[in-house]
């Protein structure tokens, strides 16, 4: 039996010219990144059920499984496309030969568009984001690129991820972004830095991933040293065994404050994101039905501003222990850090 709250999802929020629940899916677990993947027909019925839930938001990317996730979303849910906003990505594919590469160059961009749109079965994706910035390509060239995507109706909208404030002004003034993605959580608050500011200054959406930290925030998962070799976590300074048992201190007070707000753990990390502006959204990932179901909820949950609070002093970037990432991932993303970071 779980502790979790039932709502009616929330209050639409926007995407660009779409109006969004504040919860959507992220769809990566089902396909790699967090252990073994779950058998097809169940991962198929997580995203019709996700749907009849009441989800409007599916986030996909090329990388994710090497196009498996957006195959696995055409096979399950194409033939519901008009009851879902569909998001997806590129800059970070794989070649003909399944080398990983990160290509912001316009040829690239359509390339992999095209392959999305067949993968995905559908002729329009609603936001397209460059997943990551490409030193090699001019922000201007890939943004070009895009803006012509817009124009011949394959993309509604651009969006960037894991990008620094600057990325975003530079790319912003070549054509519109709709939406900013990038981890944000009470124990990941980079975004706080300049990307939130930047945001809502220029209209943009600021796309939550990983708002419950990577399971962290669930309580759920107390012993690291369970982990899959091919989790993604296991590379991640704060999941090493010694830093993660002392950040998983930190939930001792996190449960307390869950209770009196009598919803679960999960939910008061997604409510705590989503009272930090109306212009974010967050789309927690999850490969489990009950999981999805509790997330989705939790755009609804009224939690008192008191427990909010308390929540964002007891788990912030001074009380959390370790790196969000190593060097050879941090060097891949633009995102600002905290001097703290830099230092380490």
């Amino acid at each position: 039996m779980t502790n979790w709250v039932k709502s009616d999802g929330g209050a639409e929020r926007k995407i660009g010219a779409a109006q969004v629940k504040p919860i959507g899916l992220g769809c990566m677990n089902m396909s790699f990144a967090y252990g073994k993947r779950p058998e097809e027909a169940y991962s198929v019925r997580l995203l019709n059920e996700a749907l009849d839930e009441g989800y409007d938001h599916l986030d996909t990317a090329a990388i994710y499984g090497a196009g498996h996730n957006e195959e696995l979303i055409g096979k399950a849910v194409s033939h519901r496309r008009s009851e879902f906003f569909l998001a997806s990505k590129c800059v970070l594919c794989v070649d003909d030969d399944g080398k990983r590469l990160t290509d912001a160059s316009p040829n690239m961009i359509r390339k992999t568009l095209e392959g999305a749109l067949t993968r995905l079965k559908t002729d329009h994706i609603d936001l397209y984001y460059l997943h990551r910035p490409d030193p090699k390509t001019p922000i201007e060239d890939s943004m070009g690129e895009m803006a012509r995507l817009v124009e011949e109706g394959k993309i509604g909208a651009v969006g960037l991820s894991e990008v620094s404030s600057s990325w975003i002004r530079q790319a912003h003034a070549v054509h519109p972004v709709a939406a900013l993605q990038t981890e944000y959580s009470l124990w990941t608050r980079n975004p706080e830095i300049a990307a939130l500011n930047t945001c809502k200054e220029l209209g943009i959406t600021f796309v939550a991933f990983s708002p419950v930290a990577r399971q962290f925030l669930t309580g759920k998962l107390q012993d690291v040293s369970t982990l899959e070799e091919n989790d993604l976590r296991v590379t991640m300074p704060r999941f090493q065994t010694d830093t993660y048992a002392l950040n998983l201190k930190l939930l001792d007070g996190f449960s307390k404050l869950a209770e009196q707000a009598q919803c679960s753990m999960a939910q008061l990390s997604l409510a705590w994101v989503l009272a930090q502006g109306e212009n974010i959204v967050a789309i927690p990932g999850t490969k489990d039905i009950d999981h999805m179901r509790e997330n989705w909820h939790a755009g609804g949950v009224k939690v008192d501003n008191g427990i909010l609070a308390k929540a964002d002093a007891l788990i912030n970037q001074k009380t959390v222990i370790g790196n969000r990432y190593n060097a050879t991932a941090q060097a891949t993303v633009t995102t600002e850090q905290f001097p703290e970071e830099l230092s380490a």
